[in-house]
């Protein structure tokens, strides 16, 4: 018997808008080139792009047929931080830490070092289960990668 062909995501559409299917993927997960998934309505397929590339929620990966398989950001553990938010920004951007920002509070993955330092300086921190879709890094779209400065 020969078995079927998988099907292979082979691109990225940045800022989609629809998709014809969804996959819900965490920030380490959105981090990928070769990775195999199942989406939301059970459609096994191998996402095989030729370079690393760092998924934002609202992207899409397309399928050889042409589909586009909706790329959303899955719940993981967060830590949401209220308080003095740019002297706490500033703290966790030192420590080169992902963080999303919003209006009144940032939010970092659970980390037990960050919350104890954060809780340090002041800050209210709440475990919670979210969606995480942090800044983009300041070099080019989403992560930074290793990139060098260039000072």
């Amino acid at each position: 018997m020969i078995a079927p062909q998988t099907l292979r995501a082979v691109a990225v559409v940045r800022n989609a808008g629809s998709a014809d299917d969804t996959v819900a993927l965490d920030y380490e997960g959105r981090f990928l080139r070769r990775k195999r998934m199942t989406s939301r309505s059970g459609l096994s397929f191998l996402a095989d792009l030729p370079e690393t590339v760092s998924l934002d929620p609202g992207d899409a990966l397309q399928l050889e047929d042409g589909r586009l398989i909706g790329v959303a950001a899955a719940l993981e553990p967060c830590l949401r931080v209220e308080g003095p938010l740019p002297r706490l920004a500033w703290h966790i951007g030192n420590r080169h830490t992902p963080c999303q920002i919003n209006a009144d509070h940032l939010l970092i993955r659970a980390d037990h070092v960050l919350e104890a330092m954060l809780r340090g300086l002041g800050a209210r921190v709440t475990p919670t289960m979210t969606a995480f879709a942090p800044e983009g890094g300041a070099y080019g779209h989403g992560r930074t990668m290793g990139h060098d400065h260039a000072h």
